[in-house]
C-alpha cells in the first residue's frame, strides 16, 4: 500500500509538473503576440487616428483575447513609441516614424529602424476632393436622388445601435455612396471624417490595385513564376507558383490564418523582422491550383513582389506608389504601414479616412477608371471578380470577397439579400468596403467588432431598400 501511495503521488506530481511546464511554454509562446498586438495597436492608434488609447484599448484590444486584458502599456509621447508588457516577462516596442506609421521592434533595433529611409519623400500635396461635400450637401443629394430618408436612417441607426451589452458592435463610421454621390454618413462619438482608420484585410485589396498597376506598366506579369528569392532554384517545387494563385489564394503553402497564439499569421504580424520571408520559407502543402485558403502571408509575398519590382527602377518606392495610384485617385491621407525589414504590409496595414476608402470603393465600381484615367488595366477588375475555382460558394476572387454563389444553386452565397454582383474588401473586426455594381453603390463600415455581433447581410440589405429600384 506504501508503495501503491508513492506511485500516486509521483504520478500526480509528474502531471501537475508537466501541465505547469507546459502552461508556463505556452505563455512565454503567447504573451509576446498579446504585447506585440497592443503596442502596435495603440501606436497606430494613437499617432495616426489621433484616438484616446485607453478607449482603443478597452474596446479595439482587451475583447480580442482574454489574456490582452492583463497587458500593461505606457506611451512615450515625445518619442512616439509604445511599449507594452505582461507580467513583467514579456515587452514590446512599436515606433511610430512620419510617413510610414508604426512598426513593431522585431529583428532589428530601434535604431537601425530610425535610419531606414525608404518611406522618405516630399509627397505632393493632393488637393481636398470636391466630391463628397458638407452635410448639406449629403441631404441634398439623398433628395435629388430619390432616396427613401427614413429606410437609410433607420439602416444608419441598426448599424450603430447596441443591441447586447455582452456583444458589442462598436461601429465607429458608415459611409453610403450612390450613383457617385455621398447620401449617408455618420460616425461614432471620437471619430470623424479626418480620421484614418485601419483596414485590417482590407488592405489586401490595396494590394490588388497595386498589383494591376504594375501590371498595367508592363512591370509584373501576373502568369508568370512568381519572382520570389526563397524559391528562385528551379528544382524547388515552389518556383512555378504564380502571382495569379497568390492573389487568388491558391498557392499551395502551407499557412495557418488563425488568429491566436502559436499560429502562422500572428506570429508572422507579431514576431517576424520580414513578413513576406516568414512565408514563402512555408512548404508546398498541396500542388498550386489544387486548393484555396485565405492567407495573409501570401498577400505580404505579392507585396514585397510589387516593393522590388519597383525598386529596379526607383530607389524610394513608397514615391511610386503614391504618385501613381493613392494621389491620381484623391487619397491623399492613406498610409502604408511596415514591416520591420521595409515592405508595406499588404495583407493588415493600410490606413485611411473612411472618404478615401471610398475612393478607393468606386475605383474598382468605375472598373479601374477615375474620372477619365484609367488606372487600372482594362480587364483587371474583370479579373479580380473572376471567382477562384476551388473556393467554396463563388466567395473569392483575387484579393476581394465575392457574393456569387454555388455554381449550381446561386441563392447558397455569402449574403443572400445582396446582389451576387456585389464583391468587397473586407478586414478583422468587421471592416468593409462592399461595392455593388447592378444597384451603383458602395456601402463602407469601419467598426471594432470582436463579438460577432454584426450582419453585414442586414446592413447591406437595408441600405438596398432605401435606394431607388
Amino acid at each position: 500500500m506504501k508503495n501503491m501511495k508513492k506511485i500516486i503521488i509521483i504520478s500526480i506530481l509528474s502531471v501537475f509538473t508537466l501541465l505547469v511546464v507546459g502552461v508556463g511554454w505556452y505563455l512565454y509562446k503567447a504573451l509576446p503576440i498579446g504585447t506585440g498586438f497592443t503596442a502596435k495597436y495603440l501606436c497606430s492608434s494613437t499617432f495616426i487616428s489621433h484616438r484616446d488609447p485607453k478607449v482603443v484599448f478597452e474596446q479595439d484590444i482587451a475583447p480580442v483575447n482574454p489574456l490582452f486584458a492583463n497587458i500593461d502599456w505606457q506611451i512615450n509621447y515625445d518619442e512616439k513609441t509604445v511599449t507594452a508588457s505582461a507580467f513583467g516577462i514579456v515587452r514590446s516596442k512599436a515606433i511610430y516614424r512620419e510617413g510610414c506609421g508604426s512598426t513593431l521592434l522585431a529583428g532589428i533595433t530601434e535604431k537601425e529602424l530610425r535610419q531606414q529611409d525608404f518611406y522618405k519623400y516630399q509627397r505632393k500635396k493632393v488637393l481636398e476632393d470636391s466630391l463628397w461635400g458638407n452635410l448639406s450637401d449629403i441631404k441634398k443629394n439623398a433628395l435629388d436622388l430619390q432616396i427613401n430618408i427614413k429606410k437609410l436612417n433607420e439602416a444608419l441607426d441598426e448599424a450603430f445601435r447596441e443591441n447586447d451589452p455582452q456583444r458589442p458592435k462598436y461601429t465607429r463610421a458608415v459611409l453610403v455612396i450612390y450613383k457617385d454621390k455621398l447620401i449617408a454618413e455618420r460616425y461614432d462619438k471620437g471619430i470623424n471624417a479626418q480620421t484614418p482608420l485601419l483596414g485590417w484585410s482590407m488592405s489586401k485589396s490595396i494590394t490588388n490595385a497595386l498589383a494591376g498597376v504594375l501590371v498595367k506598366k508592363g512591370m509584373l506579369d501576373i502568369y508568370k513564376a512568381a519572382p520570389v528569392p526563397e524559391w528562385k532554384n528551379e528544382s524547388d517545387p515552389r518556383h512555378k507558383i504564380t502571382v495569379d494563385q497568390l492573389l487568388r489564394m491558391s498557392s499551395g503553402l502551407a499557412f495557418e490564418e488563425v488568429y491566436a497564439p502559436l499560429k502562422d499569421v500572428t506570429d508572422m504580424l507579431y514576431g517576424s523582422y520580414d513578413f513576406a520571408a516568414f512565408a514563402a520559407n512555408k512548404k508546398l502543402e498541396t500542388p498550386p491550383d489544387s486548393k484555396w485558403y485565405y492567407s495573409s502571408g501570401t498577400a505580404n509575398i505579392v507585396a514585397r513582389i510589387i516593393r522590388q519590382s519597383i525598386e529596379k527602377i526607383e530607389k524610394n518606392y513608397y514615391k511610386f506608389l503614391y504618385e501613381e495610384f493613392f494621389d491620381k485617385i484623391g487619397m491623399k491621407s492613406v498610409l502604408l504601414e511596415a514591416d520591420p525589414s521595409g515592405t508595406f504590409v499588404g495583407s493588415s496595414y493600410v490606413f485611411a479616412v473612411p472618404r478615401d476608402w471610398a475612393h478607393f470603393g468606386l475605383l474598382y465600381l468605375h472598373n479601374g477608371v477615375w474620372r477619365g484615367e484609367r488606372i487600372l488595366p482594362e480587364n483587371w477588375v474583370s479579373y479580380t471578380v473572376t471567382p477562384t475555382p476551388k473556393a467554396p460558394m463563388g466567395k473569392y476572387g483575387a484579393h476581394f470577397w465575392l457574393n456569387r454563389g454555388d455554381k449550381t444553386n446561386p441563392q447558397n452565397r455569402r449574403w443572400p439579400d445582396v446582389p451576387r454582383d456585389a464583391f468587397a474588401a473586407l478586414g478583422f473586426q468587421d471592416q468593409q468596403v462592399v461595392i455593388i455594381p447592378s444597384r451603383n453603390c458602395v456601402c463602407i463600415r469601419f467598426g471594432a467588432t470582436s463579438s460577432g455581433n454584426w450582419d453585414t447581410n442586414l446592413f447591406i440589405g437595408s441600405i438596398l431598400k432605401a435606394l431607388p429600384r
